[in-house]
Protein backbone atom coordinates (compact mmCIF):
# COMPACT_ATOMS: atom_id res chain seq x y z
CA UNK A 1 0.00 0.00 0.00
CA UNK A 2 2.48 2.54 0.86
CA UNK A 3 4.48 1.82 -2.30
CA UNK A 4 1.34 2.77 -4.07
CA UNK A 5 1.06 5.44 -3.00
CA UNK A 6 4.38 6.77 -2.80
CA UNK A 7 4.18 5.79 -6.94
CA UNK A 8 0.98 7.63 -6.95
CA UNK A 9 2.70 10.76 -6.02
CA UNK A 10 5.86 10.35 -7.97
CA UNK A 11 3.36 10.30 -10.69
CA UNK A 12 1.65 13.19 -9.68
CA UNK A 13 4.79 14.97 -9.41
CA UNK A 14 6.29 13.85 -12.67
CA UNK A 15 3.17 14.61 -14.65
CA UNK A 16 3.02 18.45 -13.02
CA UNK A 17 6.75 18.87 -14.30
CA UNK A 18 6.07 17.79 -17.68
CA UNK A 19 3.24 19.97 -18.17
CA UNK A 20 5.43 23.35 -16.35
CA UNK A 21 7.89 22.15 -18.75
CA UNK A 22 5.63 22.03 -21.98
CA UNK A 23 3.80 25.06 -21.10
CA UNK A 24 7.14 26.89 -20.70
CA UNK A 25 8.07 25.79 -24.38
CA UNK A 26 4.99 26.63 -25.89
CA UNK A 27 5.70 30.48 -24.83
CA UNK A 28 7.31 31.74 -27.99
CA UNK A 29 10.66 33.28 -27.51
CA UNK A 30 10.15 35.41 -30.22
CA UNK A 31 7.19 37.26 -32.72
CA UNK A 32 7.85 37.41 -36.35
CA UNK A 33 5.71 41.18 -35.43
CA UNK A 34 6.80 44.03 -34.43
CA UNK A 35 3.51 44.51 -32.79
CA UNK A 36 1.21 41.47 -31.92
CA UNK A 37 -1.24 43.76 -29.83
CA UNK A 38 -2.68 45.98 -32.64
CA UNK A 39 -6.05 44.22 -32.06
CA UNK A 40 -7.15 45.69 -29.09
CA UNK A 41 -9.29 48.68 -28.38
CA UNK A 42 -8.18 51.86 -27.02
CA UNK A 43 -8.50 52.30 -23.28
CA UNK A 44 -9.37 55.98 -21.21
CA UNK A 45 -6.44 57.68 -20.87
CA UNK A 46 -7.80 60.64 -18.43
CA UNK A 47 -6.27 63.91 -17.51
CA UNK A 48 -4.00 64.51 -15.03
CA UNK A 49 -6.61 66.26 -12.81
CA UNK A 50 -8.53 62.69 -13.53
CA UNK A 51 -6.34 60.40 -12.22
CA UNK A 52 -6.02 58.49 -9.12
CA UNK A 53 -2.55 58.45 -6.74
CA UNK A 54 -0.89 55.28 -6.64
CA UNK A 55 2.17 55.43 -4.41
CA UNK A 56 3.02 51.73 -4.84
CA UNK A 57 4.29 50.42 -7.94
CA UNK A 58 1.13 49.88 -10.29
CA UNK A 59 -0.21 46.27 -10.50
CA UNK A 60 1.31 45.32 -13.94
CA UNK A 61 -1.00 42.15 -14.80
CA UNK A 62 -4.31 44.70 -13.41
CA UNK A 63 -6.39 45.02 -16.41
CA UNK A 64 -7.24 48.81 -17.11
CA UNK A 65 -11.03 48.85 -16.64
CA UNK A 66 -11.05 46.71 -13.45
CA UNK A 67 -12.19 43.82 -14.33
CA UNK A 68 -9.28 41.32 -12.52
CA UNK A 69 -5.79 40.19 -13.19
CA UNK A 70 -3.54 38.62 -16.12
CA UNK A 71 -2.72 35.25 -14.78
CA UNK A 72 -1.30 33.91 -17.70
CA UNK A 73 -0.34 34.42 -21.39
CA UNK A 74 -3.16 34.06 -23.07
CA UNK A 75 -3.95 37.55 -22.12
CA UNK A 76 -0.79 39.24 -21.54
CA UNK A 77 -1.43 40.27 -25.37
CA UNK A 78 -4.39 42.50 -24.21
CA UNK A 79 -2.67 43.63 -20.80
CA UNK A 80 0.59 44.72 -22.99
CA UNK A 81 -2.01 47.05 -25.48
CA UNK A 82 -2.37 48.97 -22.71
CA UNK A 83 0.47 49.55 -20.81
CA UNK A 84 1.76 50.15 -24.65
CA UNK A 85 -0.90 52.80 -24.76
CA UNK A 86 -0.09 54.40 -21.60
CA UNK A 87 3.13 54.71 -22.39
CA UNK A 88 3.04 56.63 -25.52
CA UNK A 89 -0.01 58.87 -24.24
CA UNK A 90 2.07 59.61 -20.98
CA UNK A 91 5.06 59.44 -21.91
CA UNK A 92 7.16 59.27 -25.00
CA UNK A 93 4.89 59.56 -27.43
CA UNK A 94 3.13 57.42 -30.27
CA UNK A 95 6.01 55.20 -32.22
CA UNK A 96 4.62 55.78 -36.17
CA UNK A 97 3.87 53.06 -37.90
CA UNK A 98 5.60 51.99 -41.55
CA UNK A 99 4.40 50.35 -44.31
CA UNK A 100 6.45 47.48 -45.71
CA UNK A 101 6.00 47.93 -49.15
CA UNK A 102 7.24 52.03 -48.30
CA UNK A 103 10.54 50.47 -47.51
CA UNK A 104 13.18 49.73 -49.29
CA UNK A 105 16.67 47.98 -48.27
CA UNK A 106 20.03 46.85 -49.82
CA UNK A 107 23.61 45.38 -48.36
CA UNK A 108 26.34 46.80 -50.23
CA UNK A 109 30.09 46.14 -48.48
CA UNK A 110 28.91 44.55 -45.50
CA UNK A 111 26.78 47.85 -44.46
CA UNK A 112 22.79 47.31 -44.13
CA UNK A 113 21.25 50.88 -46.36
CA UNK A 114 17.15 51.39 -45.38
CA UNK A 115 15.12 53.65 -47.21
CA UNK A 116 11.48 54.65 -45.63
CA UNK A 117 9.40 56.88 -47.83
CA UNK A 118 6.91 58.77 -46.48
CA UNK A 119 4.27 61.54 -47.82
CA UNK A 120 6.72 62.12 -50.36
CA UNK A 121 9.53 62.55 -48.20
CA UNK A 122 12.56 60.27 -47.34
CA UNK A 123 14.87 58.93 -44.56
CA UNK A 124 17.79 56.75 -45.11
CA UNK A 125 19.31 54.70 -42.62
CA UNK A 126 22.48 53.11 -42.88
CA UNK A 127 24.39 50.48 -40.17
CA UNK A 128 27.40 48.32 -40.37
CA UNK A 129 27.39 44.75 -40.18
CA UNK A 130 30.52 42.89 -38.48
CA UNK A 131 30.17 39.09 -39.06
CA UNK A 132 31.86 36.40 -37.41
CA UNK A 133 33.53 33.72 -39.22
CA UNK A 134 31.66 31.10 -41.13
CA UNK A 135 28.71 31.40 -43.72
CA UNK A 136 25.60 32.27 -41.06
CA UNK A 137 23.17 32.56 -41.28
CA UNK A 138 24.40 34.09 -37.57
CA UNK A 139 22.19 35.68 -34.70
CA UNK A 140 23.25 39.06 -34.47
CA UNK A 141 23.38 41.86 -31.60
CA UNK A 142 22.04 45.56 -32.91
CA UNK A 143 23.97 47.79 -30.82
CA UNK A 144 23.98 51.71 -29.87
CA UNK A 145 26.72 53.22 -31.38
CA UNK A 146 29.13 50.45 -31.60
CA UNK A 147 28.53 47.19 -33.03
CA UNK A 148 27.63 45.48 -29.51
CA UNK A 149 26.89 48.74 -27.69
CA UNK A 150 28.94 49.03 -24.75
CA UNK A 151 29.42 45.35 -24.23
CA UNK A 152 32.94 43.79 -25.32
CA UNK A 153 32.91 42.17 -28.80
CA UNK A 154 34.77 38.82 -27.33
CA UNK A 155 30.79 38.20 -25.21
CA UNK A 156 29.20 38.18 -29.14
CA UNK A 157 31.38 38.05 -32.20
CA UNK A 158 33.91 35.78 -31.09
CA UNK A 159 31.21 33.80 -30.16
CA UNK A 160 29.07 33.36 -33.27
CA UNK A 161 27.18 36.69 -33.09
CA UNK A 162 27.35 39.52 -35.11
CA UNK A 163 27.28 42.96 -34.67
CA UNK A 164 25.19 45.63 -35.97
CA UNK A 165 26.19 49.37 -35.44
CA UNK A 166 23.17 52.01 -34.94
CA UNK A 167 23.97 55.53 -35.01
CA UNK A 168 20.92 56.82 -33.94
CA UNK A 169 21.73 60.35 -35.35
CA UNK A 170 20.31 59.34 -38.48
CA UNK A 171 16.67 59.53 -36.89
CA UNK A 172 16.99 61.99 -33.80
CA UNK A 173 19.85 63.30 -31.80
CA UNK A 174 21.05 63.15 -28.56
CA UNK A 175 19.49 66.36 -27.25
CA UNK A 176 16.74 67.16 -29.94
CA UNK A 177 15.66 70.04 -31.18
CA UNK A 178 12.06 69.43 -31.39
CA UNK A 179 10.35 69.32 -35.38
CA UNK A 180 13.58 70.01 -36.78
CA UNK A 181 14.92 66.40 -36.67
CA UNK A 182 15.55 63.91 -39.90
CA UNK A 183 12.58 61.67 -38.98
CA UNK A 184 10.22 65.28 -38.03
CA UNK A 185 10.89 65.22 -42.12
CA UNK A 186 8.39 62.15 -42.30
CA UNK A 187 6.22 62.87 -39.49
CA UNK A 188 6.14 66.63 -39.31
CA UNK A 189 2.43 66.03 -37.39
CA UNK A 190 4.43 64.33 -34.37
CA UNK A 191 6.38 67.18 -32.97
CA UNK A 192 6.20 65.78 -29.68
CA UNK A 193 7.48 62.42 -29.99
CA UNK A 194 10.00 61.69 -27.40
CA UNK A 195 13.47 60.23 -28.40
CA UNK A 196 12.86 56.95 -26.94
CA UNK A 197 9.72 56.80 -29.47
CA UNK A 198 11.52 57.61 -32.24
CA UNK A 199 15.53 55.76 -31.78
CA UNK A 200 13.15 52.87 -31.39
CA UNK A 201 11.00 53.18 -34.39
CA UNK A 202 14.50 53.36 -36.19
CA UNK A 203 15.63 50.47 -34.75
CA UNK A 204 12.60 48.52 -36.29
CA UNK A 205 13.43 50.03 -39.57
CA UNK A 206 16.95 48.08 -39.37
CA UNK A 207 15.48 45.09 -38.37
CA UNK A 208 12.55 45.32 -41.39
CA UNK A 209 15.70 46.21 -43.73
CA UNK A 210 17.76 43.06 -42.35
CA UNK A 211 14.55 41.27 -43.05
CA UNK A 212 13.91 42.33 -46.54
CA UNK A 213 17.32 41.64 -47.36
CA UNK A 214 17.14 38.06 -46.28
CA UNK A 215 20.00 35.45 -47.44
CA UNK A 216 21.87 38.62 -48.58
CA UNK A 217 22.28 39.84 -44.46
CA UNK A 218 23.13 36.45 -43.45
CA UNK A 219 21.59 37.42 -40.44
CA UNK A 220 18.63 35.35 -39.16
CA UNK A 221 16.16 37.34 -37.85
CA UNK A 222 14.43 35.04 -35.24
CA UNK A 223 17.72 35.42 -33.07
CA UNK A 224 18.05 39.20 -32.54
CA UNK A 225 19.09 41.42 -29.27
CA UNK A 226 19.64 45.00 -28.77
CA UNK A 227 22.38 46.51 -26.47
CA UNK A 228 23.63 49.98 -25.16
CA UNK A 229 24.56 51.65 -21.79
CA UNK A 230 23.46 54.49 -20.05
CA UNK A 231 21.15 56.86 -21.96
CA UNK A 232 21.60 54.15 -24.96
CA UNK A 233 20.71 51.52 -22.29
CA UNK A 234 17.10 53.51 -21.93
CA UNK A 235 17.16 53.41 -25.76
CA UNK A 236 17.74 49.15 -25.81
CA UNK A 237 15.16 48.79 -23.61
CA UNK A 238 12.32 50.63 -25.34
CA UNK A 239 13.25 48.71 -28.38
CA UNK A 240 12.88 45.63 -26.85
CA UNK A 241 9.66 47.20 -25.03
CA UNK A 242 8.43 47.84 -28.51
CA UNK A 243 9.67 45.64 -30.93
CA UNK A 244 8.49 42.13 -30.34
CA UNK A 245 11.13 41.08 -33.23
CA UNK A 246 13.87 41.18 -30.86
CA UNK A 247 14.02 37.94 -28.52
CA UNK A 248 16.64 39.44 -26.23
CA UNK A 249 17.51 42.93 -24.88
CA UNK A 250 20.38 43.85 -22.67
CA UNK A 251 19.65 47.21 -20.96
CA UNK A 252 23.30 48.22 -19.43
CA UNK A 253 23.33 50.92 -16.48
CA UNK A 254 20.05 52.69 -17.88
CA UNK A 255 19.54 54.67 -14.79
CA UNK A 256 16.43 56.78 -14.39
CA UNK A 257 14.22 56.61 -16.77
CA UNK A 258 14.84 53.32 -17.66
CA UNK A 259 14.54 50.38 -15.67
CA UNK A 260 14.53 52.38 -12.44
CA UNK A 261 10.80 53.07 -11.36
CA UNK A 262 10.12 56.87 -10.86
CA UNK A 263 7.98 56.37 -7.83
CA UNK A 264 10.96 54.42 -5.78
CA UNK A 265 13.44 57.29 -7.39
CA UNK A 266 11.57 60.22 -5.84
CA UNK A 267 12.42 58.45 -2.17
CA UNK A 268 16.10 58.19 -3.11
CA UNK A 269 18.96 60.51 -3.36
CA UNK A 270 20.22 62.84 -6.24
CA UNK A 271 19.45 60.98 -8.52
CA UNK A 272 17.31 60.98 -11.98
CA UNK A 273 13.77 61.50 -11.39
CA UNK A 274 11.11 62.05 -13.77
CA UNK A 275 11.48 66.08 -12.83
CA UNK A 276 14.89 65.72 -13.37
CA UNK A 277 15.39 63.63 -16.29
CA UNK A 278 16.40 65.10 -20.06
CA UNK A 279 13.14 65.87 -21.90
CA UNK A 280 14.06 66.11 -25.34
CA UNK A 281 13.84 62.06 -24.59
CA UNK A 282 10.23 62.15 -23.15
CA UNK A 283 7.17 64.59 -24.00
CA UNK A 284 7.18 67.79 -22.47
CA UNK A 285 3.70 67.19 -21.03
CA UNK A 286 5.32 64.27 -18.57
CA UNK A 287 6.59 67.15 -16.71
CA UNK A 288 2.96 67.51 -15.54
CA UNK A 289 3.72 64.11 -13.44
CA UNK A 290 6.94 65.51 -11.56
CA UNK A 291 7.54 65.71 -7.99
CA UNK A 292 3.76 65.19 -6.24
CA UNK A 293 2.25 64.02 -9.10
CA UNK A 294 4.52 61.50 -9.67
CA UNK A 295 2.14 58.87 -7.66
CA UNK A 296 -0.37 59.87 -10.52
CA UNK A 297 1.25 58.61 -13.57
CA UNK A 298 -0.79 55.50 -14.13
CA UNK A 299 2.10 53.37 -15.30
CA UNK A 300 6.11 52.81 -13.96
CA UNK A 301 9.05 51.46 -15.25
CA UNK A 302 9.03 48.14 -14.05
CA UNK A 303 5.81 47.78 -16.77
CA UNK A 304 7.76 49.30 -19.27
CA UNK A 305 10.20 46.28 -18.60
CA UNK A 306 7.16 43.67 -18.65
CA UNK A 307 6.51 44.79 -21.90
CA UNK A 308 9.54 42.51 -23.21
CA UNK A 309 8.09 39.47 -21.32
CA UNK A 310 7.66 36.70 -22.56
CA UNK A 311 11.00 37.39 -24.51
CA UNK A 312 14.40 37.97 -22.61
CA UNK A 313 15.69 40.38 -20.39
CA UNK A 314 18.47 40.98 -18.63
CA UNK A 315 19.34 44.57 -16.62
CA UNK A 316 23.02 45.24 -15.54
CA UNK A 317 23.50 47.97 -13.11
CA UNK A 318 26.23 50.17 -10.92
CA UNK A 319 25.99 51.23 -7.68
CA UNK A 320 28.90 53.54 -7.82
CA UNK A 321 27.34 55.90 -9.82
CA UNK A 322 24.30 57.51 -7.04
CA UNK A 323 22.26 59.30 -10.12
CA UNK A 324 21.44 55.61 -12.33
CA UNK A 325 19.37 54.95 -8.96
CA UNK A 326 19.89 51.37 -8.59
CA UNK A 327 17.82 50.65 -5.64
CA UNK A 328 15.00 51.90 -8.01
CA UNK A 329 16.27 49.76 -10.68
CA UNK A 330 16.30 46.88 -8.25
CA UNK A 331 12.93 47.29 -7.09
CA UNK A 332 11.93 47.53 -10.63
CA UNK A 333 13.17 44.61 -11.94
CA UNK A 334 12.19 42.60 -9.22
CA UNK A 335 8.78 43.92 -9.74
CA UNK A 336 8.81 43.50 -13.24
CA UNK A 337 10.39 39.39 -13.01
CA UNK A 338 6.73 39.03 -11.48
CA UNK A 339 5.34 38.79 -14.74
CA UNK A 340 7.43 36.27 -16.04
CA UNK A 341 7.34 34.31 -13.05
CA UNK A 342 3.71 34.05 -13.72
CA UNK A 343 3.89 32.78 -16.90
CA UNK A 344 6.62 30.65 -15.45
CA UNK A 345 9.38 31.44 -17.31
CA UNK A 346 11.27 33.38 -14.89
CA UNK A 347 15.05 32.14 -16.28
CA UNK A 348 14.41 35.01 -19.16
CA UNK A 349 14.68 37.43 -17.24
CA UNK A 350 17.40 38.46 -15.23
CA UNK A 351 19.52 41.69 -13.16
CA UNK A 352 23.72 41.79 -12.58
CA UNK A 353 23.92 45.36 -10.67
CA UNK A 354 27.62 44.95 -9.66
CA UNK A 355 30.15 47.85 -8.31
CA UNK A 356 33.55 48.72 -8.62
CA UNK A 357 33.94 49.55 -12.23
CA UNK A 358 33.77 52.38 -14.35
CA UNK A 359 30.09 53.72 -15.79
CA UNK A 360 29.49 51.59 -19.37
CA UNK A 361 32.81 49.37 -18.96
CA UNK A 362 31.59 45.74 -17.90
CA UNK A 363 33.70 44.40 -15.69
CA UNK A 364 35.18 40.49 -15.84
CA UNK A 365 32.46 40.20 -12.81
CA UNK A 366 29.23 40.37 -14.50
CA UNK A 367 30.82 38.69 -18.14
CA UNK A 368 29.89 34.91 -17.20
CA UNK A 369 26.10 36.75 -16.58
CA UNK A 370 26.01 38.19 -20.20
CA UNK A 371 27.34 35.34 -21.92
CA UNK A 372 24.46 32.87 -19.98
CA UNK A 373 21.88 35.30 -21.73
CA UNK A 374 23.60 35.85 -25.28
CA UNK A 375 23.71 31.61 -25.06
CA UNK A 376 20.39 30.70 -24.46
CA UNK A 377 18.52 32.99 -26.26
CA UNK A 378 21.00 34.35 -29.50
CA UNK A 379 22.89 31.00 -29.83
CA UNK A 380 20.48 28.23 -28.57
CA UNK A 381 21.89 26.74 -26.03
CA UNK A 382 19.97 25.73 -23.33
CA UNK A 383 22.18 24.79 -20.67
CA UNK A 384 22.72 28.33 -20.04
CA UNK A 385 22.00 29.21 -16.89
CA UNK A 386 20.12 32.41 -17.21
CA UNK A 387 17.73 31.40 -13.91
CA UNK A 388 20.82 32.11 -11.61
CA UNK A 389 21.46 35.80 -12.59
CA UNK A 390 19.99 37.37 -9.75
CA UNK A 391 22.73 39.52 -8.26
CA UNK A 392 22.32 42.75 -6.54
CA UNK A 393 24.22 42.39 -3.02
CA UNK A 394 23.72 45.55 -1.86
CA UNK A 395 20.24 45.72 -2.12
CA UNK A 396 19.37 42.62 -0.31
CA UNK A 397 17.99 44.47 2.64
CA UNK A 398 15.66 46.34 0.46
CA UNK A 399 11.85 46.11 1.48
CA UNK A 400 10.57 45.06 -1.90
CA UNK A 401 7.45 43.92 -0.85
CA UNK A 402 6.41 47.46 0.39
CA UNK A 403 6.65 48.33 -3.67
CA UNK A 404 4.14 45.31 -4.60
CA UNK A 405 0.99 45.05 -2.81
CA UNK A 406 -0.41 43.19 -5.73
CA UNK A 407 2.63 40.35 -5.38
Amino acid sequence: MKNKLLESLLSVALLSVSVQIDASDAIPLVYDKENTSTSYPAIGLPALDKLPEINTLPDPMALSDGSGRVTDISRWEQRRSEILQQLQHYEIGTKPNVVRDSIEASIINDTLIVTIHEKGEILTLKAHIVYPEGDGPFPAVIGIGFHTGSLPKELFIDKGVAGIAFDFTQVMSHTQKRGEEPINRLYPEHVEMGAYSAWPWGISRIIDGLEITSDKSRIDTSRLGVTGCSFAGKMALFAGALDERIALTIAQEPGGGGVAAWRVSETLGNVETLGRTNYSWFKESMRQFSDTNVPRLPIDHHEVAALIAPRALLVLGNPDYEWLADESGYVSSVAAREVWKTFGIPERMGYSIVADHMHCMLPESQYEDVQAFVDKFLLGIDGAPTESVLKAPMFMEVDTDKWMPWK
